[in-house]
């Protein structure tokens, strides 16, 4: 019962060989044309076709992962940001290529879903899954199933709106904890903590050595321990704290999942996350508190769940 996940990032394609239990068996990656529809067709089957022939056992589905809405039948990306996708009916597209069953997912349902069945979800029914990477991506499951909407786009919690009339978003909305609970919000935050002085003069000086912040040394400020790092951390974990009591309101989770490269701070994020939550939640002590916990698959998220999800389909329509 293999499996191949591939997964479309805006700067790589991962693609692997996913068993029944999750495990990878053979991978691959290349660079993502992203420019060009046609070429990153091209590359997808080129993946596929080199790692099916690296399998010892027959594939029964491929799955992919791409940003953007997918429709609810897993066939056709309504729109990506990355790529010059509009309506595009990539399933469709792939299997007359393939001659294998094909299923495409938005790629933060897929990482949510890896979560879920095979990592830090495991043991619950309903769980809320966070990433916290350039933007905020998000992925539901209840009663053990991927919530999709009657459209196939739902989920994008993202741009859940936190602050009325606040910072503009991507999305064109305003106040979208995108702009509030990201990496890039992390960013924003510790420029301004260091801009302030005081706890910020370590974040000025690494600031001033490199020319700008970015993640990687806002990252190695935190693990430091460095105080203006830390405090970009907090207001951080504030604001998702907030947007998870919102989102407890109307789904009621048993475990939030926080994934992404902002996750690796680990209980630095999830400290200030449960504190914001349980500072907004309503009707608190009388609801029951979930779990907080950080994502266990990190970089393999995406393959897995996109191969079992598409193992899923198979499956369920045999």
């Amino acid at each position: 019962m293999h499996a191949i996940g591939i997964d479309i990032g805006g700067t790589k394609i991962a693609g692997a060989i996913v068993d029944q239990l999750g495990n990878i068996v053979a991978s691959d990656r290349v660079p993502t044309p992203a420019g060009d529809s046609t070429l990153l067709e091209d590359a997808v089957v080129q993946m596929i076709e080199s790692l099916r022939g690296r399998a010892e056992e027959e594939i029964v589905a491929i799955g992919v992962a791409a940003a953007g809405f997918v429709d609810a039948a897993q066939s056709t990306v309504y729109y990506a940001p990355n790529i010059d996708w509009r309506n595009e009916p990539f399933r469709e597209k792939l299997e007359a290529r393939v001659g294998t069953t094909v299923v495409v997912d938005n790629d933060a349902n897929a990482a949510g879903w890896a979560e879920f069945r095979f990592g830090a979800g495991r043991l619950v029914s309903d769980m809320v899954m966070l990433t916290i990477g350039t933007g905020v991506g998000g992925a539901i499951v209840a009663g053990d199933r991927l919530f999709r909407g009657g459209f196939g786009a739902g989920a994008e919690l993202g741009h859940l709106r936190v602050v009325p009339d606040g910072l503009a978003c991507g999305c064109g909305q305003r106040g979208c904890i995108e702009q509030y609970g990201s990496g890039r919000a992390l960013l924003r935050m510790a420029n301004e903590i260091a801009d302030a002085g005081g706890i910020g003069q370590g974040l000025a000086r690494v600031r001033s050595e490199h020319g700008e912040l970015d993640g990687r040394l806002v990252g190695e400020l935190i693990a430091s321990g460095d105080a203006g790092a830390i405090a970009a951390v907090r207001q951080l974990g504030h604001w998702l704290g907030q947007a998870a009591a919102s989102l407890s309101a109307v789904l009621d989770p048993q475990r939030f999942v926080f994934g992404g490269g902002v996750a690796v701070a680990g209980e630095l994020l999830l400290e200030p996350i449960r504190a914001a939550y349980l500072e907004h939640l309503p009707a608190r002590g009388y609801h029951p508190e979930p779990d907080f916990v950080i994502a266990e698959l990190v970089n393999d998220a995406g393959v897995v769940g996109a191969a079992d999800l598409a193992r899923v389909w198979v499956a369920e329509h045999a």
